[in-house]
C-alpha cells in the first residue's frame, strides 16, 4: 500500500473527526445544564430560570445542528477510505454504530422539535420530560461512539471467522464487546470532558455579559451553576477517571502507556512535568517527579513499568505526538481546577462579578475543554499506532485498495473548505445570538400568562359548573 495514500486517509480522518469533536461536546455539556435550570424554574416559578433555559436552548439547537453535518461524513469515510478495516471489523464495529442510530440520534432529533420550539405550547412537564430525553439521546450517542472506539483500543466479545472475502471478526459475546476492558473507565471520561466543555461555554458567556454589564441577573445566576459543575466534573476527571484510564493503558496498552510517560526502560517509572523525548538518544529530558507514576499505578514507586526500548520499533506509536499530547491534556485539566477553585472562592467571598480579570480569564476559557479534549483524543488514537485495532489489524492493513493518492488529494482539499464554511457559519450565527442576547423577563411574563390563559378559562367554566 502507498504511503501516502495511508498517510492521507489518516489525515482526512483525523481532521474531520477533531472538528467535529468541537461540537458534541457542547451539546452534550448543554443538555446537562439545561435539565438543571428548566428543573429549577419548574420548582421555583421564577421566569429568570425560563430565560436561562431559553436561551441556552438556542445554543444547543445550533451545536446540535452543526454537529451532526460534521460527523456524517465521518461514517462515509469507512467505505470509501477504509474498506479492508469495515470488512474485517464491520459486523463488530457496525453493531454500536447501529445502536448509537435506533438509541441515541432518533431519541435525540425525535424529542428535538418539542425542546426547541414547544414552549409554551405544550405542558411545562412534557417539554420538561423532551428535555431530558434530549440530554439522555446526546448522552446514547457518545455511549456508543465511545464503546467502538473502545472495542478497537481493548477487543474483547469476538472470534475470526473465515467470511465469503476472507477472514473477519465477529461478535461471540455482545455484551463482552460492549463492556471491553477499557469501555466504561474512556466513557466516564469523554463524558466529563463534554460536561466541562458545556460548563465553561456558559461560564464564557455569562463572564461576557458581566464584562459588558449586560443581562447580570442572567449571567450570575448561569455562571453559579456552571461553576459548581466545573468544579465538580474537573475534580472528578482527574482524580477519578483520569486515574483510572491510565491505569487502563497501563494494563492492556504498554507501548502506548510507556509512550505517554515517556518511560524508555523496564523498571520503576518517573513521572514527567513537562519536557520531551529525545529519540536520537533514547531519553526524555525534563522536569520529573522520581517514581511518581509507578506509585499512583499501584501505591507502589518501585513498581516495575515496562519501557519503549522493550517494544518492537515497528509497534512503537510516535513517541514525541503521543508524550506532548497528553501532558498538554494533563496541564489543561489542572488549570480548569485551578481556576474552578478561583471562581468558587470568590463566589464565596462576593467578589466574583466585580474582579475584572478573572472574568476576562473565564471569557477565554470555553477554549481549554475543547483543546483538553482533542489533545485527549490525539493521545489515546496516536497512542495506538500502528494498530487500527489494537493487536488484531494494523493501519496500514485497514485502507481501501483503490484509493489514489490524486482522490485524497482533491477530497482533503475539500473537506477543509467545507468545513470552514460551517465553521464560519457557526460562528456568525453564535455571535448574532449572544450579541441578541436572551428573550427579556416582560416577554417571557406576557408569553407565560397567554399560555395560562386556557387553563383559567377552564376553571372558570368548571367553578360555574359547580355552582350552578
Amino acid at each position: 500500500m502507498d504511503e501516502v495514500v495511508i498517510f492521507l486517509s489518516r489525515v482526512q480522518f483525523a481532521f474531520t473527526n477533531i472538528f467535529h469533536y468541537f461540537y458534541p461536546p457542547f451539546s452534550i455539556g448543554l443538555g446537562v445544564f439545561l435539565v438543571i435550570s428548566e428543573g429549577i424554574y419548574l420548582k421555583t416559578k421564577n421566569l429568570l430560570w425560563l430565560q436561562i433555559t431559553r436561551f441556552w436552548i438556542k445554543v444547543f439547537a445550533l451545536t446540535f445542528t452543526i454537529g451532526v453535518a460534521t460527523g456524517i461524513p465521518m461514517e462515509f469515510q469507512f467505505g470509501t477510505n477504509w474498506a479492508n478495516y469495515s470488512r474485517y471489523v464491520g459486523d463488530v464495529f457496525g453493531s454500536a454504530l447501529a445502536a448509537e442510530g435506533i438509541f441515541a440520534f432518533f431519541l435525540e432529533s425525535g424529542f428535538l422539535a418539542i425542546l426547541v420550539f414547544g414552549s409554551g405550547k405544550v405542558s411545562p412537564k412534557f417539554h420538561y420530560f423532551s428535555t431530558i430525553m434530549v440530554c439522555l439521546g446526546a448522552h446514547f450517542s457518545a455511549v456508543w461512539i465511545v464503546i467502538a472506539n473502545a472495542w478497537m483500543q481493548t477487543p474483547a466479545g469476538f472470534e475470526i471467522v473465515m467470511g465469503p472475502n476472507g477472514m473477519r471478526a465477529e461478535i461471540i459475546d455482545f455484551w463482552a464487546m460492549v463492556f471491553n476492558p477499557s469501555s466504561m473507565i474512556r466513557l466516564m471520561h469523554v463524558i466529563m470532558g463534554c460536561w466541562l466543555a458545556g460548563a465553561f461555554f456558559v461560564l464564557s458567556v455569562s463572564a461576557w455579559y458581566l464584562l459588558k454589564r449586560k443581562h447580570t441577573d442572567f449571567a450570575k445566576s448561569s455562571m453559579k451553576v456552571a461553576l459548581v459543575i466545573a468544579l465538580l466534573i474537573s475534580l472528578s476527571q482527574m482524580f477519578i477517571s483520569g486515574d483510572m484510564s491510565a491505569k487502563i493503558v497501563h494494563d492492556h496498552q504498554p507501548a502506548k502507556f510507556a509512550a505517554m510517560e515517556g518511560h524508555w526502560d523496564d523498571g520503576p517509572a518517573d513521572m514527567a512535568i513537562l519536557g520531551y523525548i529525545d529519540e536520537v538518544n533514547k531519553k526524555t529530558v525534563g522536569l520529573k517527579i522520581p517514581g511518581l507514576t509507578s506509585f499512583l499505578i499501584d501505591f507502589d514507586p518501585e513498581l516495575p513499568v515496562k519501557g519503549i526500548n522493550s517494544i518492537p520499533e515497528d509497534e512503537r506509536p510516535p513517541l514525541q505526538i503521543t508524550f506532548q499530547s497528553y501532558h498538554i491534556m494533563i496541564s489543561i485539566g489542572v488549570t480548569l481546577i485551578l481556576l474552578s477553585l478561583l471562581g468558587c472562592f470568590l463566589w464565596w467571598r462576593g467578589k466574583l462579578f466585580d474582579s475584572r480579570n478573572v472574568l476576562w480569564m473565564f471569557v477565554f476559557s470555553v477554549f481549554l475543554p475543547v483543546a483538553a479534549n482533542t489533545a485527549g483524543w490525539i493521545t489515546a488514537e496516536v497512542g495506538r499506532q500502528p494498530w487500527i485495532v489494537y493487536g488484531l489489524m494494523k493501519t496500514a492493513q485497514g485502507v481501501s485498495p483503490n484509493l489514489s493518492s490524486d482522490q485524497l488529494y482533491f477530497s482533503n482539499v475539500l473537506f477543509l473548505f467545507l468545513y470552514l464554511m460551517l465553521f464560519i457559519v457557526f460562528i456568525y450565527v453564535l455571535n448574532n445570538k449572544i450579541k441578541h442576547g436572551p428573550e427579556s423577563l416582560d416577554t417571557l411574563n406576557t408569553k407565560s400568562s397567554l399560555v395560562e390563559l386556557p387553563k383559567r378559562i377552564r376553571d372558570i367554566i368548571d367553578s360555574r359548573k359547580k355552582i350552578n
